[in-house]
């Protein structure tokens, strides 16, 4: 769905998110009281409570974070400094603040928990970094940079779909941050304006990063589905490669990885080490009724993480075009034994820590 204008954006979605989080909270006793009631006849698990209840704290937390959003516009000079490094590290403070709150809340609600797992000597030195992940679902996304602000103690830099800026609030943030919104490739059969400078976007993006910035990439390009697995593996047959092709057709639990974007960033940051992202926990999540149907999750979120140094990443294209093929096998090889259904989940227990991880 084509992003409206950003007149549109700011003075008709953000009006509303806040008038409606308004009307919610008025309304609050009544409606919690019937989803209650209601799910205690019907079905034993409050599922329908706990969904209207997420439901309503993103949206306070989007209302309120508009509101905040626009006390820093008024006091950085209506936006004549918001992009000075004072405004830029206090959007940073609360964007990391709205991730904590949100996360709070999905531990308590939904019994959601996170195991991140990095190598050692992770935090060992101020060098940026580039962190390529896989891509399951929405949720993903925001797992990944709360990891990043809370772990890591980084200021991530996002490589992200334009449709996330129908989310009011995600819209006015990470424009004033450093962040690239990108508009996917079209599906066949449906027309989309392609963004055809996305490599030198991405490039400027990652050209300038500080010591404690960290470029988020996910190179797949969209959330894994097995109709965009089988799409990409018919691109790459189309355009006759067909090594590339059965290698992506191997690949169960991603999709094959668009290498441009990535390959420019790296390019761009010549100071910074790759780390590449493996994860599972929410793979079955990706819409409302998914949500219903796992409600309560009960569900562990394990990161995994590995690093590449700069001096390991080939300079050739072809070679480093395998070379990403064969990380993103390890992620696929990495998700099928650790997925929770599968018969060698994740043994150790689950923290919300991250841990250290010297293997690879």
């Amino acid at each position: 769905m084509r992003v409206p204008p950003v007149w549109v954006r700011r003075l008709i979605l953000a009006p509303l998110v806040v008038a409606a989080a308004l009307a919610a909270t008025a309304l609050l006793p009544a409606w919690l009281v019937i989803a209650i009631a209601l799910s205690i006849f019907i079905e034993p698990r409050l599922r329908t409570p706990r969904l209207l209840w997420m439901g309503y704290l993103y949206l306070l937390w989007d209302a309120a974070a508009l509101v905040a959003l626009f006390a820093l516009w008024i006091a950085s000079g209506f936006g004549w400094r918001i992009h000075t490094p004072r405004f830029r590290h206090l959007h940073y403070r609360l964007v990391a603040r709205m991730l904590e709150f949100l996360f709070w809340n999905a531990y308590w609600v939904l019994r959601l928990d996170i195991d991140v797992r990095v190598p050692e000597g992770f935090h060992d030195d101020d060098r940026p970094r580039i962190i390529a992940s896989r891509h399951a679902g929405p949720g993903d996304s925001f797992v990944l940079i709360h990891a990043v602000f809370h772990w890591f103690e980084r200021s991530p830099r996002i490589v992200l779909k334009d449709t996330l800026q129908w989310d009011p609030a995600i819209d006015v943030v990470l424009n004033r941050l450093p962040n690239r919104f990108i508009a996917p490739p079209p599906a066949p059969g449906r027309r989309r304006p392609r963004d055809r400078d996305l490599p030198d976007r991405i490039r400027d993006l990652a050209s300038d990063m500080g010591p404690r910035d960290a470029l988020v990439i996910f190179p797949e390009g969209g959330n894994f589905t097995e109709r965009r697995r089988r799409r990409a593996i018919d691109r790459l047959r189309a355009a006759g490669l067909s090594a590339a092709a059965d290698r992506a057709a191997r690949l169960q639990n991603v999709m094959a990885p668009r290498p441009a974007g990535f390959f420019a960033a790296i390019d761009a940051a010549i100071d910074a080490d790759v780390f590449f992202v493996a994860h599972t926990g929410l793979d079955r999540i990706r819409t409302v009724v998914d949500v219903w149907r796992e409600l309560p999750t009960d569900k562990v979120i394990v990161m995994r993480f590995w690093n590449v140094p700069r001096a390991s990443i080939p300079a050739d294209h072809e070679a480093r075009t395998d070379w990403l093929m064969r990380e993103w096998e390890r992620i696929d090889d990495w998700i099928e034994r650790h997925r929770p259904d599968g018969q060698d989940a994740v043994s150790s227990p689950p923290s919300r820590t991250a841990a250290s991880d010297s293997t690879r």
